[in-house]
């Protein structure tokens, strides 16, 4: 007799694969605001005009790998309901989630703007897979969360000056919507087994949020005044090329074979490492909350982790001929 197989490797990837690939892009995504810092810093480019150039740069290097990569073979046809679905809802999500968070940071500071966003996207993506897919985030998974927004808080609002606006709030609030809606759109769609390509994902992401970004961009100013083209032009190239295309190409993989809510948690390995290199590169001073609040936010992450790895383990000894 033989039991029925329960895969959790919706993507084609396995648990632990996909936990890398997740990794991976949160340390990823961590870097983005260093490089941001650097070219602000040496020009006169906004966000908005950098989030633009991010988001076209890593269009047109997804591009160039899926001209260049071999000729993999063909995959049954996705609906074509479904595959709009999968690129409106994560070019838009993609839009909204970076436009939002640059306009909160705007209006009201980037610790408290930094804090919502992150901080409301793992409660947003556990009430949306509870309410949608039936997760269940269970005891483990509300400790993970609370761990992780406690260290968040500790971790960003560490220091002085931060300042509470409720228009920043909503902003913050409607960017980690856009966060979510990507997350949960990607499980979802990826639980069937079925998962689209990650790269072809990423591409359209990043080509609607191209379009939606030109026009305020161009308000803000695409082209830069600064003494220091070069240096600009390196890390709008580091920019589009790590956080960006490779981050979200594997942020997509991840996703689809990883519970949401352990996805959101794993994801707050972005301000671990935006707080290491701000340590490490930028010589910033090692306080007491960067050291308590780093410490929860990875204790946060290694729980969910583990239990996926548990949870793969499970089903595969559950698949065994018996």
């Amino acid at each position: 007799m033989r039991r029925k197989h329960v895969s959790n490797t919706a993507s084609g990837l396995p648990v632990g694969r996909s936990l890398i690939c997740l990794i991976v892009a949160g340390v990823a995504w961590g870097t983005a605001g260093a490089a941001a810092s650097l070219v602000f810093g040496i020009s006169d480019m906004g966000p908005l005009a950098l989030s633009f150039w991010r988001c076209a740069g890593g269009l047109v290097l997804l591009l160039a790998v899926l001209v260049l990569r071999p000729r993999r073979p063909a995959a049954p046809a996705e609906p074509r309901a479904r595959r709009l679905l999968r690129v409106l809802g994560n070019g838009l999500g993609l839009l909204v989630f970076q436009s939002a968070y640059f306009a909160a940071v705007g209006a009201t500071g980037l610790a408290v703007g930094t804090v919502v966003t992150i901080g409301a996207g793992p409660v947003l993506i556990a009430v949306g897979a509870r309410l949608t897919m039936g997760e269940r985030l269970g005891r483990g998974g509300f400790a993970a969360v609370a761990g992780g927004l406690a260290g968040l808080a500790v971790l960003v609002l560490g220091g002085d000056g931060a300042t509470v606006r409720p228009a920043g709030v909503a902003l913050a609030m409607l960017s980690a919507a856009g966060y979510a809606t990507m997350t949960l759109l990607t499980r979802w769609l990826g639980r069937d087994g079925d998962a689209a390509d990650p790269l072809t994902t990423s591409a359209w992401a990043f080509g609607i949020g191209t379009l939606g970004l030109l026009p305020v961009a161009a308000a803000e100013g695409l082209v830069p005044h600064t003494e220091q083209a070069a240096q600009v032009v390196m890390l709008l190239v580091y920019v589009a090329a790590v956080p960006t295309a490779l981050a979200y190409a594997l942020y997509f993989a991840g996703a689809a074979a990883v519970r949401a809510a352990t996805v959101s948690v794993i994801m707050l390995l972005e301000p671990v490492a935006a707080a290491v290199i701000a340590v490490v590169l930028f010589h910033e001073r090692l306080t007491v909350s960067t050291v308590v609040g780093t410490l929860l936010l990875l204790a946060a992450v290694a729980g969910p982790a583990l239990g996926e790895v548990r949870g793969a383990a499970h089903s595969r000894r559950a698949s065994v001929p018996v």
